[in-house]
């Protein structure tokens, strides 16, 4: 046994390798810029050179100014050193000019006078004369930055150059607008977009954002959340519990009164009892859990339909402060998350059922049941002692499922009772782009599930002494 966990572990490196590349890949192209996330609600117009300052601190801070992976494969018209422009749309507007023109000397040229010309009008203390030509002129730069293409860059340099007046402190940039005309004719002029028909291999060893998220990652630090810069695992901490109150309490009543009924089905097979039962499940299934949870809301969290009826909390997990008794402040809490378990609950109940049902159907028909029956022993032991035992099999790989989900939690019900759990997290955390969040959740979910697994097969031999997993 010890053996077969051990090599199930060493399997589970390579999964969990491809579900991180996976979940990094996707964090990548997720839309949005991180940076900008983070800053966001800061101040705004306190100045902009301050923000790009702390545009970079930030990117800095979150390792965007290294190289995304160990190495890239490229082509020869591409840098090594493209991840140091930090800003994600500076760079992708670069790689749209690498890609159109292959001359990256001389776009880098051109990039780095557009900079100077960006810093150089921020540095500008203008006149009632010139404060309409600073600002187009900083409104120009800024479209020049974000385009690749020639028509929409000609008519930014064309407008830069029709403000340009004959005095005051604008007329300073003057030579810097020459240049950057001039660094731009040469881009179009020395064009060589052959080079990127010639593959490229670029190595950049450990220093690399992928190696950072990982090994921090393995370390226990997810990183910060974009909305308000709080460690990640501690939000998925605070969500983890109420859902972990939620599910486990739903998972032990699910199997409590779905197995006895499977397995009592399964006895009294194609009787009236069998047929009632059955249907009775399987119309609890059919009723979609967001519909029950809402009319459980209406008309047992209200006095609107009847006084009688006002039984439960609207929502939310308590109403009650921390610093209440721990006997009072549970009570309260059991008394909210009456209507959440039950939405939850509700719906395996014919699923388990069912498949506990066909286990001992299965089972049932055994020569070594008939036996049993044909011994005399009784059938209260024959059906717990001999035939339960031997049907758990459909009901332990149902855990393996179960065990993830009941961790990620119940995206619907949390968002209509209001309960700050992980199910509710991921749905906010995607709806505000937070993908730290997002892609950690990921990563547990495919970890959890991998144990999951792991535990369903332990659970096999547990159940069954038959079932081994060394070789023979």
């Amino acid at each position: 046994m010890f053996k077969y966990i051990v090599q199930r572990l060493i399997i589970f490196l390579p999964t969990l390798l491809v579900v991180s590349l996976v979940a990094f890949s996707l964090s990548k192209l997720a839309p949005g810029d991180p940076v900008e996330l983070l800053l966001k609600g800061q101040a705004g117009e306190s100045g902009q050179k301050a923000s790009v300052q702390a545009y970079e601190e930030v990117a800095r801070r979150l390792g965007l100014d290294l190289p995304v992976f160990y190495g890239a494969l490229s082509t020869a018209a591409y840098p090594d050193t493209l991840y140091k422009i930090v800003k994600k749309a500076e760079r992708e507007n670069l790689d749209k000019l690498i890609s159109q023109y292959g001359n990256w000397p001389q776009i880098s040229g051109y990039y780095l006078t557009l900079k100077q010309l960006e810093a150089g009008t921020q540095n500008i203390v203008a006149d009632s004369v010139s404060y309409l030509a600073k600002n187009t002129i900083s409104r120009q730069v800024k479209e020049l930055l974000l385009n690749h293409k020639d028509a929409k860059i000609a008519y930014a340099l064309t407008e830069i150059q029709k403000i340009m007046p004959d005095s005051g402190a604008i007329i300073t940039l003057a030579p810097l607008i020459e240049q950057l005309n001039a660094n731009y004719q040469k881009i179009k002029t020395e064009a060589s977009p052959q080079k990127n028909y010639i593959p490229s291999i670029k190595w950049y060893g450990f220093k690399n954002q992928y190696h950072r998220w990982i090994t921090n990652f393995f370390k226990g630090n997810f990183g910060y959340s974009y909305l308000d810069s709080r460690p990640v695992g501690s939000k998925m901490w605070d969500a983890l519990r109420w859902t972990l109150i939620i599910n486990f309490i739903s998972i032990i009543l699910a199997y409590i009164i779905a197995i006895p009924i499977g397995v009592s089905t399964a006895i009294k097979k194609d009787t009236p009892y069998d047929r009632i039962v059955t249907t009775l499940l399987f119309i609890l299934y059919s009723l979609p859990s967001f519909w029950i949870g809402t009319l459980l809301i209406v008309f047992f969290t209200t006095s609107e339909y009847s006084p009688f009826l006002d039984w439960f909390p609207t929502g939310g997990v308590t109403d009650l402060p921390e610093s209440t008794p721990f006997f009072t402040r549970a009570i309260d809490i059991m008394h909210h998350l009456i209507l959440p378990v039950f939405c939850v609950t509700y719906g395996s109940f014919a699923f388990i059922s069912r498949q506990m049902r066909g286990g001992m159907l299965t089972v049932v028909r055994q020569d070594y049941i008939r036996t049993a029956k044909a011994k005399g022993l009784e059938e209260k032991s024959i059906i717990w002692k001999h035939a339960f035992r031997n049907s758990l099999f459909p009901i332990i790989t149902l855990f393996a499922y179960i065990f993830p989900a009941a961790i990620a939690g119940s995206v619907t019900i949390e968002v209509i009772y209001s309960i700050p759990g992980m199910g509710k997290l991921a749905v906010d955390s995607i709806v505000a782009r937070d993908w730290p969040v997002v892609f950690t959740i990921l990563m547990f979910a495919a970890i959890l599930t991998m144990i999951g697994n792991l535990v369903a097969d332990l659970l096999y031999a547990l159940a069954d002494p038959r079932v081994s997993y060394s070789k023979k």
